[in-house]
């Protein structure tokens, strides 16, 4: 069985001239979370498995990643490094992993032009077209193609969303989690806008149904508050890795707490 992997994740913007990173609750009422490059340097410090940095304000705002702060976390960096953010162009592309990044990651651009995932994965390789799913449950069942049943007993479909949560798409998840692996994405950075922020745990059913539908790598992503939570992702969700933000952000949780706690309830886990 392949290591699990545990990965921070830094949401960037700028304000008032000078890029940090912030943390909200379902993709609002975001806070100052510190430096990007300095939180990066702690990371992969402290033995994170590898390092997202989505510039969450690209997309909305109509620019681009901000290559220049992508340049300066790569100097310090030495673990796979995710960016995604604004990118509409294989020189987008070109441009984010020449500054240093590992891994691109398109959501915005990948729903409005589906073939950008197959035209980037071609010229870049899978391995490094990380394809973000941001998604929201929907109650109105006869809009769902695939009707999943929730904790509560429930019913709902997910609905994928795009411009850093702004816009619904009428999209299904588990649809389009099939369809970007058929256009060669490597990886699903699956990010339930349900729980982000929430500290309720990863949202398992969506988690476990996209894991089991296709056959590349899932990161989970939205809800961690505790240590359980790491271990329900992986076990009950299936997930390949999982990623978090402010309970490592603000020294709540450590990464070696985490690889401690599923290494002992027989999880494997990379050790530096």
């Amino acid at each position: 069985m392949l290591a699990k992997r545990i990965i921070p994740c830094l949401d960037v913007t700028y304000r008032n001239g000078k890029a940090m990173v912030v943390k909200g609750v379902e993709f609002l009422n975001l806070r100052d979370a510190g430096d990007p490059v300095e939180l990066a340097k702690r990371y992969d410090s402290e033995g994170a498995d590898e390092l997202v940095f989505l510039d969450i304000t690209a997309s909305p705002e109509g620019r681009k990643t901000m290559v220049e702060i992508v340049e300066r976390t790569a100097e310090h960096v030495f673990i796979p490094f995710t960016v995604g953010g604004g990118i509409r162009s294989v020189e987008d592309i070109n441009a984010i992993l020449s500054a240093g990044a590992d891994k691109v990651s398109i959501n915005t651009s990948a729903v409005k032009d589906p073939q950008f995932v197959r035209k980037a994965s071609q010229i870049f390789g899978s391995q490094c077209i990380v394809v973000a799913i941001d998604c929201k449950r929907n109650f109105d069942l006869s809009k769902g193609k695939n009707i999943l049943e929730l904790e509560d007993g429930r019913k709902a479909w997910y609905e994928v969303y795009i411009y850093g949560g702004r816009q619904a798409t009428g999209i299904d998840a588990l649809w389009w989690a099939k369809k970007v692996e058929e256009l060669g994405a490597g990886e699903i950075l699956l990010t339930s806008m349900d729980r982000d922020g929430t500290r309720d745990g990863y949202d398992i059913p969506i988690t476990r149904a996209m894991s089991e539908e296709v056959s590349i790598p899932i990161i989970a992503s939205g809800g961690a508050g505790k240590l359980e939570h790491f271990y329900e992702g992986f076990v009950e969700g299936k997930a390949d890795a999982c990623l978090a933000a402010g309970i490592f952000h603000y020294k709540e949780i450590t990464i070696a707490q985490v690889k401690e706690f599923l290494n002992a309830r027989g999880v494997k886990v990379r050790w530096k």
